[in-house]
């Protein structure tokens, strides 16, 4: 970890993109677990990351290739459909962002401001491919013969050598794409591409998305009125979705096969896997209480069901599945008696008090999941035909919140843990740690001081910082809370550096409680379900309850004086809470709340809600804009003008309504921010801006 230049933590966490930088991500593991690939920036504060090798054997790092070195002077600009998924992916970094490499890991492909390039990660050099100067999305082929691409909508593809450029697909009008997900198999499927290749190389799999009938809405730089607006597809609640079609596509020119299912009861594409047993797609119904395996016939493109899943309220998309084994069994998850369980062919293998997360990877017979045993923890698990379930309790790695990656036998593993801010990442491999990678990350300018408990009686989730150096029972302090709160997202976790912020604020002199409520991540089956119909009520009441258990535990909680703060769905709870709850907190700062639900997305929405249409009355009692009338207490509404995810018509319509009801409130509206204020300054002043907001209020 480098040393701190600066005390000033408002500024750090800016400069840092939230100590993202520097650390080390998307590895790669070699067939032969020889060598690792990976991104990292230079140090914490150089947002360009880098494509790094580790030579497992000797535990010795090389830059392979620094993006400084491959920019023309006049500059590089990202193209138009690139920002747009690097949004969906929560992207805060520049630089190489992502990579392909072939079977054997001996070539690797990139983009880098509209331009591709090869590298040959054995005898090094870099080689840019011929483009048009906006190409994304480059892929290698397993074989390390040929690179595909999307090139303004349009598939292509090109030989490592330059030769033979193709253009495998083009779009038909201006509303087809070809090779790119959608907006919503980014938003909230994690689904970011659009396109698979075969095993042998040979051929495609390829999305073909059209938003004909896909509402149109417009985003605009109010502060730049000579800019014309961006028209984006946005699907939201109750609206048409896109269009999305699949193709199977010959190298050799055949004309290509439409892969055939029951698109109008199934119409979301989740994911795809594509091995030498064959190719499966996995799709789910506009309700999502349906989830289906299909076996597809790659001569015809007609399919067969291999599996459903239902579920009364919803089917949870799982990273990493389906997977294969060798022998060509599948690898799954399933919802059975209220846990959520590793399924390999028939047999559910893991027990009901392990809730698993993902899974990370197929290492010939061993599979490699998380799972967690309590909420806070996740740890990381293999699993295999001889061995059954176990956990990897590397020496010296606490527990905390795991990640890892296997392949050839080696295993890279990211740890977090409460004793240190920042992750640790090491190399095993033959049952002994090989090596580490290191962590440029900065090391923050404040000291993590947090509890975790389960507290009242859901046995709720809590976290509690006191300011550095306070003793408990010393003296009352102002309160706040610090949640999300909400499905998708999980904050109360054994990682000091999930509340860096949080830590700040209480060293400001507060009491800061985050609690995750009903809905929130790991929790089992019942407990996320539990918002089926209502995502304001349920969250709410565990924030008020929390409080109150925290209370009742430490009496330096000053219940006369309590602040709530959230981002996104934290927007959205803040802002309920002063609505609905104006007895219990008394100031509230919402950045970029969700404020009607009709107005976010098909996908996220319906599954909580229902369709608008068939469940009204969920919309209503889930709108702040119908109880704008109630405000009785401050309130700071902070959003992003340029935000393509909660648009800011949710805070604009949101504060004339409580215009219209003659309710004073504060709207902070910031020029050219999407839903991640990554402006150094921006990010640095908020947070100053809420605590003197929450100070006054409180005073």
């Amino acid at each position: 970890m480098s040393a701190l230049n600066e005390s000033n933590f408002p500024r750090q966490q800016a400069r840092t993109r939230r100590f993202s930088l520097g650390v080390p991500r998307d590895f790669v593991i070699a067939p032969d677990g020889r060598r690792v690939l990976f991104l990292r920036t230079r140090s914490g504060s150089d947002a360009a990351a880098c494509l790094w090798q580790l030579d497992v054997h000797s535990n010795t790092e090389t830059l392979v290739v620094d993006p400084g070195t491959l920019e023309r002077d006049d500059g590089v600009e990202v193209p138009a459909e690139e920002r747009m998924r690097r949004e969906r992916a929560r992207e805060s970094s520049g630089g190489i962002v992502r990579f392909s490499v072939d079977r054997d890991a001996t070539r690797a492909v990139f983009d880098l401001g509209g331009r591709i390039y090869v590298v040959d990660l054995l005898a090094g050099g870099v080689t840019e491919l011929p483009t048009n100067g906006n190409a994304i999305d480059p892929r290698m082929d397993p074989t390390g013969a040929v690179v595909a691409y999307v090139e303004s909508r349009a598939l292509h593809t090109v030989r490592v050598d330059g030769g033979d450029e193709r253009v495998l697909l083009i779009p038909e009008h201006d509303d087809v794409t070809y090779g790119m997900a959608e907006f919503v198999a980014a938003e909230e499927m994690d689904r970011y591409n659009g396109y698979w290749w075969s095993p042998d190389g040979s051929r495609l799999l390829v999305a073909r998305v059209d938003v004909s009938h896909v509402r149109r809405w417009y985003i605009a730089d109010p502060s730049n009125p000579e800019r014309p607006p961006i028209a984006v597809a946005y699907p939201a609640a109750g609206t048409e979705n896109a269009e999305v079609t699949l193709l199977l596509v010959d190298l050799d020119g055949s004309p290509p096969v439409a892969v055939r299912w029951d698109r109008a009861h199934f119409e979301y594409v989740t994911t795809a896997n594509w091995s030498e047993h064959g190719l499966l797609i996995v799709v789910q119904s506009r309700d999502q209480r349906t989830m289906r395996i299909l076996d597809v016939d790659m001569l015809t493109g007609a399919t067969s069901v291999l599996r459903e899943d239902a579920d009364e309220a919803w089917v949870d998309i799982v990273d990493g599945v389906p997977a294969r084994l060798p022998d060509g069994t599948l690898v799954w998850t399933a919802d059975r008696d209220g846990a959520k369980r590793l399924v390999i062919g028939d047999d559910t293998v893991t027990a009901t008090d392990l809730e698993v997360r993902d899974v990370l990877d197929v290492d010939g017979d061993v599979v490699v999941f998380r799972a967690s045993t309590t909420p806070a923890e996740v740890g990381v698990y293999t699993w295999s035909p001889t061995g059954g379930v176990s956990e990897m309790r590397p020496d010296g790695v606490r527990p905390g919140v795991w990640r890892a990656r296997r392949c050839g036998g080696t295993t890279v593993l990211t740890s977090r843990d409460l004793e240190r801010a920042g992750p640790q990442v090491t190399v095993h491999r033959d049952g002994r740690q090989a090596g580490m990678i290191e962590s440029r990350a900065e090391t923050p300018a404040v000291a993590v001081n947090v509890r975790l408990v389960t507290l009242g009686e859901r046995a709720l989730r809590v976290a509690v910082l006191f300011p550095m150096g306070h003793e408990p029972g010393s003296g009352k302090l102002p309160v706040l809370l610090d949640p999300y709160g909400g499905p998708g997202f999980q904050k109360v976790t054994a990682s000091a550096g999930a509340y860096l912020a949080s830590q700040w604020f209480a060293d400001q002199g507060f009491a800061v409680l985050v609690v995750d409520g009903r809905g929130t991540p790991g929790g089992g089956h019942a407990w996320a379900r539990s918002i089926r119909g209502d995502v304001a009520g349920p969250p709410l009441e565990d924030q008020v309850d929390g409080l109150h258990a925290a209370a009742a535990a430490w009496p330096d909680f000053d219940l006369s004086r309590v602040a709530i703060r959230g981002w996104s769905f934290g927007g959205f709870l803040a802002a309920l809470a002063v609505l609905r709850r104006p007895d219990v907190f008394h100031v509230a700062v919402a950045g970029a709340p969700v404020t009607d639900l009709r107005l976010y997305d098909t996908h996220y929405t319906e599954r909580y809600l229902g369709h608008p249409d068939n469940e009204p009355a969920n919309y209503a009692k889930s709108s702040l804009i119908a109880d704008a009338g109630r405000l009785t207490r401050p309130l700071m509404l902070i959003h992003g003008l340029s935000d393509d995810n909660v648009v800011v018509a949710h805070t604009l319509r949101f504060s004339a309504a409580l215009l219209a009801a003659g309710r004073e409130h504060t709207v902070i509206p910031i020029t050219g921010a999407t839903h991640m204020a990554n402006d150094q300054v921006v990010a640095e002043n908020l947070l100053l801006l809420e605590l003197a907001f929450i100070r006054r209020a409180l005073a």
